[in-house]
């Protein structure tokens, strides 16, 4: 080649390759450019890691860093590592984690209108909780009652679908056979059930085995089939019940510290919301995808799977319509949040009596 042409097609190269880097900086390396903060956040939560519930925190996690290069990041933590699992709330409102992934009706005591932030008996499956929450007002209104009574901000991060009824050491036929039963069970569903008779307890994921399996309590409830299984609840009772009327479509919450929330760039807001929302749909997803298969080993188990008597539901409907009106009476915040949710309700249902439910009684009336 002659000296003359390798100058040329050096100079060719030399160019390009400039050219090349050019780009490149223009596009891997947008966060230099803008000057946005590298940041690090605890978040506590009130699972276990090995269950399926802790994906809503690790999906946060995961899109918040891939969306920003690395630059924010989150680590989310086991239940008890930095709060208790049923303080998760606390821990956020006080600063001492920037956030937490929790279930809002483990703090009703603090306000019964953190129940409708999860899931209230005889209300929402999924679907129509995500409307309300999306576009229904829903959300609106909980992030109100949050920023006022505890200086967080949520989001929905999460969603079981409409879980089981709970496990039990032995038949219940009837509301005559709930009396005295010692079973866990949280948020509203729990004041149903002690209304019915139960001696209601509120336990962490990681104490309901052992204490089922001792006979620390007779009954407990927990989320569905891949989840009970994997607690081993299937080994510790027999009797399995259906629906979990009172967890219709319980939603799971990011809570995020108002002040730390305050803090962030707008542009790290925008990715988180977009975390939580990915988080929602997609335990929701999982968990549908799961549960069937999972369902059909604890039965070939020995499990004996029952639905639950009519007069128990319709027990358990009446006690939950009485506290409702009960807390509206006498808290302000249930009061304006019930309402509203009571009007959203009423126009879905009418909705899916029309299309979800014509269709799912026809498409299902011949299965065994």
């Amino acid at each position: 080649m002659k000296r003359r042409e390798i100058i040329h097609k050096s100079a060719i190269a030399t160019a390009v390759a400039a050219t090349s880097v050019a780009c490149t900086r223009r596009t891997t390396a947008p966060n230099v450019k803008t000057g946005l903060p590298k940041v690090r956040w605890r978040m506590a939560t009130s699972w276990l890691p090995s269950l399926g519930i802790f994906t809503g925190a690790e999906t946060i996690a995961k899109r918040v860093k891939e969306m920003t290069g690395g630059r924010f990041t989150i680590k989310p933590y086991a239940g008890g590592e930095l709060a208790p699992p049923l303080q998760v709330l606390d821990a956020v409102r006080q600063g001492k984690v920037q956030c937490g992934h929790t279930a809002s009706y483990y703090y009703i005591g603090k306000s019964p209108a953190l129940a409708f932030a999860t899931s209230v008996p005889f209300g929402l499956n999924a679907q129509q909780q995500n409307a309300w929450l999306y576009h229904g007002g829903g959300l609106e209104l909980i992030q109100k009652l949050y920023g006022e009574r505890f200086n967080i901000i949520n989001f929905p991060a999460g969603n079981t679908g409409t879980q089981m009824g709970g496990w039990f050491k032995r038949e219940i036929k009837s509301v005559g056979d709930l009396k005295g039963l010692k079973m866990r069970i949280p948020g509203l569903g729990g004041q149903v059930m002690a209304r019915l008779g139960v001696n209601v307890q509120v336990l962490p994921a990681s104490d309901i085995y052992l204490s089922l399996e001792r006979g620390a309590i007779d009954a407990a409830e927990w989320i569905g089939p891949y989840d009970d299984q994997k607690l081993g609840l299937n080994r510790a009772a027999p009797f399995y019940y259906y629906p979990g009327w009172w967890e219709g479509g319980p939603t799971l919450d990011a809570l995020v510290n108002r002040k730390a929330w305050d803090g962030l760039p707008k542009e790290y807001q925008a990715v988180f919301r977009a975390a939580a929302y990915e988080a929602n749909i997609n335990m929701l997803s999982e968990y549908d995808a799961l549960n069937g298969e999972a369902l059909a080993k604890i039965v070939a188990g020995g499990t004996k799977l029952i639905a639950y008597s009519q007069d128990i539901m319709e027990a358990g409907q009446k006690a939950t319509l009485d506290i409702f009106a009960e807390n509206a009476s006498k808290d302000a915040d249930f009061k304006r949040i019930y309402e509203q949710w009571k009007g959203f309700r009423e126009k879905v249902y009418n909705w899916n009596r029309v299309n979800e439910l014509s269709f799912a009684n026809f498409v299902t009336k011949d299965l065994a």
